[in-house]
């Protein structure tokens, strides 16, 4: 078969142009960055030279040229340590949280480093308190985790032109293909662009789906990377063998082009594996559940007093909203629903009412959809903002569900699901959740329940408090910023 593609195969000069160009965007975007941790580094030293200042002096106080060599022992000390921790080595996709927590372990690493060798350098002159200590290390981690957004902002918007762009291939078709370029297309600013897809399915098919050139089938990967200069290759064949997927993986590495695998629901592991024996028989131990012992005290501890202070702090906007939708339609305020829970054990969860009283009266049971008429006027917008939802709160309190975890579903469709979904009742092995790991990635209402399933079985096997934190960080930017909910 021949290429389908409708750019010319690319000359050794073009090439040439192409590598340098990317090469030069990414040192520009390393060097910047170097250069905001280093501005930021020096203002926090600065900044609280300052502060200690104002708090320790009052006629007399030591000029900031004592503290030159200081800073620049400081500034030093963080620049390395983020150097050893991969920091300018940033991951396109990643978050400003999960950045900030990798800022915030290097920057205190590199704030203890700097600390001893300044003690070490100015041992016999040494006029640097531990009040001024606290205050470097704390503005530290906040003014470089300020740099690195305002960099990172900048850089998506630069990539979203077209700098430092990556030509991407998607090896694949169907459901997966189309989850990963939805994806990709969702975010421009990781400065992908997807130049077709290979496979071995219908090309008239996966047109229609897609929108993208078919370039090849998988035998004639190799040629389609060299002539479309592709940078990097996402495998999407959950559906493909062991051995199918190691000869295209394969015809790849020959390019030297970078490759991911989107794995299918039984390579969804645990992120910690021990060696075992069984009486000298080497084992594989794999974590399969994160959340258990002195950890569910402390998520259930956290759901308890979140769940409290949220329906203190959230009670005057429900009374009002309460008030509404009295006014708005007949019928009762709130809508209770049977949905499945931990060890599928059944609840009953509370919402706010925003549809009509016969909504479900000559309908089976079905998500909601865009523009969908049984939905009521007040209740468009409270699911807009997900205000329908706060009464949940009450289920977490009462001990029924999570403030994160997987979301419940209807007993009818868990019968369904159970069937056809490997791993499905896995996901019953914890609570129930207000948000989920699901749910931020865009993976809410009417989706593929096997991607949920993926995801909300990762959230189990990798429980952790941050990985809490940074879910409900997440669903409250959602929230005020993203309208997509209906």
């Amino acid at each position: 078969m021949s290429i389908n593609s409708d750019t010319p195969p690319a000359t050794d000069e073009q090439r040439g142009m192409w590598g340098n160009l990317k090469q030069h965007a990414s040192v520009f975007f390393v060097v910047t960055l170097i250069a905001s941790d280093t501005v930021m580094t020096g203002l926090a030293f600065y900044l609280a030279y300052l502060m200690r200042l104002q708090s320790e002096y009052q006629n007399i106080s030591p000029t900031f040229v004592t503290y030159w060599g200081m800073m620049t022992i400081h500034i030093l000390s963080v620049i390395v340590t983020f150097f050893f921790y991969r920091l300018y080595h940033r991951h396109r996709s990643l978050s400003h949280i999960d950045e900030f927590y990798l800022v915030f372990g290097a920057a205190s690493v590199g704030a203890i480093i700097s600390i001893a060798l300044i003690s070490l350098v100015y041992k016999n002159q040494l006029d640097y308190p531990r009040l001024m200590m606290m205050y470097v290390w704390i503005l530290t981690i906040l003014l470089v985790a300020l740099g690195r957004i305002i960099h990172a902002r900048i850089q998506w918007a630069l990539q979203a032109r077209g700098w430092g762009e990556i030509r991407l291939l998607i090896i694949g078709s169907g459901d997966v293909a189309r989850v990963i370029l939805q994806k990709i297309r969702q975010s421009p600013g990781l400065g992908y662009e997807v130049v077709g897809f290979v496979n071995n399915g219908s090309d008239d098919q996966i047109k229609s789906l897609l929108g993208l050139s078919v370039l090849g089938r998988t035998r004639e990967i190799s040629k389609v990377i060299e002539e479309e200069r592709i940078d990097e290759v996402i495998i999407g064949m959950p559906e493909a063998s062991h051995q199918e997927l190691l000869a295209i993986i394969a015809n790849c590495e020959r390019e030297r082009v970078a490759i991911k695998v989107f794995p299918d629901v039984f390579q969804i592991m645990a992120a910690e594996v021990s060696i075992d024996d069984l009486n000298g028989l080497p084992l594989l131990s794999v974590r399969d559940v994160a959340l258990h012992g002195w950890h569910l005290t402390i998520k259930r501890g956290m759901d308890m007093i979140g769940s409290a202070v949220l329906l203190v702090f959230a009670s005057p906007i429900m009374l009002f909203v309460a008030l509404l939708i009295k006014l708005d339609s007949p019928g009762s305020i709130f809508y209770t629903q049977e949905r499945m829970g931990l060890d599928g054990k059944s609840f009953h969860i509370l919402k706010f009412r925003s549809m009509r009283i016969d909504a479900e009266n000559d309908e089976s049971p079905g998500w909601t959809t865009p523009d969908d008429k049984r939905v009521t006027r007040l209740g468009a917008f409270i699911r807009r903002f997900s205000i329908d939802e706060t009464p949940q709160f009450i289920n977490v309190l009462l001990g029924d569900m999570s403030l994160v975890g997987p979301r419940p579903e209807r007993p009818i469709y868990v019968e369904q699901f159970k069937q056809s979904i490997p791993r499905y009742m896995e996901r019953h092995r914890e609570k129930a959740g207000l948000t989920g790991w699901a749910q931020i990635n865009g993976l809410r209402g009417d989706t593929s329940i096997i991607e949920r399933t993926k995801y909300d079985l990762w959230y189990i096997e990798n429980w952790s408090i941050l990985l809490d934190l940074k879910i409900i960080l997440r669903t409250a930017m959602k929230t005020f910023f993203d309208k997509s909910a209906y």
